[in-house]
């Protein structure tokens, strides 16, 4: 099985668990804290993807370091992960896990590019815009890009929906140039 699968399984099973928490948001960071923990500590990455431990040591391991700072079946689920030898997945399966609370959540995540930073009014009026479009809640994270000159480019998942003006001017410059050619 491919991994972002194999990721998105344990995220499935992670989202249940959270689900019977009645702590979407809570265990989302919990994972996040774990991943971020795994990729940005080299003891225990290299604790982790060495072939001399055994899964069982790691995951008493992990059990112990994990037992009073996360709630005992998201510890088991971890224990689980690192006896499957899966360890090298936390970071995926927080993002899977993140896409499927969104999912649950009517929540999407929208790229936005702009030619020059919105402020705090225009940040939510592109937002409330995005989600009256779109039906859903829209998280837009802006990227300024000057080369667009002006308006927006959108990018919600594989929509991408561009108002910017240098779009628009090539498309008159296309169909200027088409209709001299006549």
């Amino acid at each position: 099985m491919r991994e972002p699968t194999v990721a998105r399984n344990y995220a499935d099973v992670l989202v249940t668990l959270a689900s019977q928490a009645k702590d979407l948001d809570g265990w989302g960071k919990m994972i996040d804290e774990v991943a971020d923990a795994v990729s940005g500590n080299e003891t225990l990455r290299l604790f982790l993807e060495s072939p001399r431990i055994t899964a069982a040591e790691k995951s008493r391991i992990i059990g112990q370091a994990f037992a009073d700072r996360l709630p005992a079946k998201l510890v088991a689920f971890l224990r689980a992960v690192v006896m499957h030898r899966r360890q090298h997945l936390f970071s995926e399966i927080a993002i899977e896990y993140h896409t499927a609370v969104d999912a649950i959540s009517g929540r999407a995540h929208a790229q936005v590019q702009v030619a020059w930073a919105p402020d705090e009014k225009g940040r939510a009026s592109i937002a409330k815009e995005l989600s009256r479009i779109t039906g859903l809640t829209v998280v837009p994270h802006f990227t300024v890009r000057p080369q667009i000159l002006g308006g927006l480019i959108v990018r919600i998942g594989d929509t991408v929906m561009d108002g910017s003006l240098a779009r628009r001017l090539a498309s008159l410059r296309s169909s200027m140039l088409g209709s001299a050619a006549r």
